[in-house]
């Protein structure tokens, strides 16, 4: 797959079909769509294209706004990357593009650089100015270009009552819900980050931690708790099993949010290193102990219940 960023309008793509979203999660849903995409580019001779933006568009149109991203670009395009898709299109999302119409964007974009024959939209997706323009009207201004226009359908919950969306895979993980991720995002929810420096305080309760530094503060960060990982290292890209604390270490009168991962029965040196962190199930609610010796009695039944879920 390539992957190219438009900035300037200089690029002319061979004929292809296209979609477009900000596809955060790249979740059961978007693979649905992405697929439709690829398997109508096969049977039509065409390229497939995958379009999204360099961030989230409420960025630009509410300065306050703080998104809370399920993936970030470099993990989007990864996960895309495994989806037999020919490009990847990154646009850079400025109050200029957010002020065209549909049918501008269709027409300057879509038509004009991508050269897109075929659109395929997710089955609630609006785009355009203050989004007012639906499906009908992408219809309408796909045969005034020659662009034939299709629309995938939900993909639901196990339930089978709620279409699995980005917003709903972010209120499950800050409730702590990782254990669903699976049946939403077909995959492990996970974070990486740097190992640096801490407290020592896990070394001398016998648990040593590695404490992560996320490179993206607009990453998601599931609730606040004890969970069963996989901890996977930048050396070795081996997975291992692991326990995770996600919280302030109250017992310690700690203040700031931390991210200290366990991993068991492992002795070596991680500063410095990257860690991937894949989220299985969550244990219990972060709480204050009235020991370290009670803290280091709970720690020990959390890492057997640890090795019970990991195998």
């Amino acid at each position: 797959m390539e992957t190219i960023c438009i900035n300037n309008g200089d690029i002319r793509l061979p004929k292809c079909v296209a979609t477009l979203g900000v596809f955060d999660g790249v979740h059961k849903g978007h693979q649905h769509l992405i697929g439709m995409v690829a398997e109508q580019a096969r049977v039509s001779g065409l390229r497939s294209v995958v379009v999204t933006f360099d961030r989230s568009p409420r960025q630009v149109l509410d300065a306050s706004f703080h998104p809370q991203l399920l993936t970030t670009l470099e993990e989007k395009r990864d996960i895309i990357s495994q989806m037999g898709v020919d490009y990847l299109v990154v646009l850079p999302f400025t109050k200029e593009l957010a002020a065209l119409t549909a049918r501008e964007f269709m027409q300057q974009i879509l038509h004009k650089q991508l050269n897109a024959a075929v659109l395929i939209t997710g089955y609630d997706n609006r785009f355009g100015h203050h989004r007012e323009e639906g499906f009908d009207d992408y219809v309408r201004y796909g045969e005034e270009m020659g662009m034939q226009v299709m629309r995938g359908d939900a993909e639901l919950m196990t339930d089978g009552k709620e279409a699995v969306s980005s917003s709903i895979i972010r209120q499950l993980l800050l409730e702590g819900h990782v254990e669903l991720m699976p049946q939403c995002l077909t995959r492990l929810y996970q974070l990486s980050g740097k190992v640096m420096p801490g407290e020592h305080i896990g070394h001398s309760l016998g648990f040593p931690t590695a404490n992560l530094e996320l490179p993206c503060s607009d990453k998601l960060i599931p609730a606040p708790g004890v969970y069963a990982v996989w901890a996977m290292l930048e050396k070795d890209r081996q997975q291992r099993a692991a326990m995770m604390n996600i919280g302030t270490r109250p017992t310690f009168e700690g203040k700031g949010q931390t991210l200290e991962v366990n991993i068991l029965d492992f002795d070596g040196d991680l500063y410095g290193q990257e860690v991937d962190i894949a989220f299985v199930a969550r244990l219990r609610e972060e709480r204050r102990f009235d020991s370290p010796e009670a803290l280091v009695a709970q720690l020990q039944e959390d890492k057997k219940q640890v090795k019970d879920i990991l195998g």
